[in-house]
């Protein structure tokens, strides 16, 4: 996911706390192509909700660093 056009939508779904898993809809209108499928308190939650995911590429887990900023893994 290191495609710029989804930079702004990664900011604009990254939680304050917890981690979100996110994934990627291709024919959704540009802006409009990260949906949040859930929220996780913890990251071991949302990587295995990810790996349970048939096409684990289309998903990611966006997070508050510590520093504040923006992460995805």
């Amino acid at each position: 996911m290191t495609n710029e056009k989804f930079e702004k939508e990664k900011i604009k779904l990254t939680p304050d706390t917890g981690f979100d898993l996110v994934g990627i809809d291709y024919f959704a209108e540009e802006g409009n192509q990260l949906y949040l499928v859930k929220h996780y308190e913890m990251y071991q939650d949302a990587l295995n909700a990810k790996k349970d995911r048939k096409n684990q590429d289309e998903y990611f887990i966006l997070y508050m660093g510590a520093g504040g900023e923006f992460c995805c893994r």
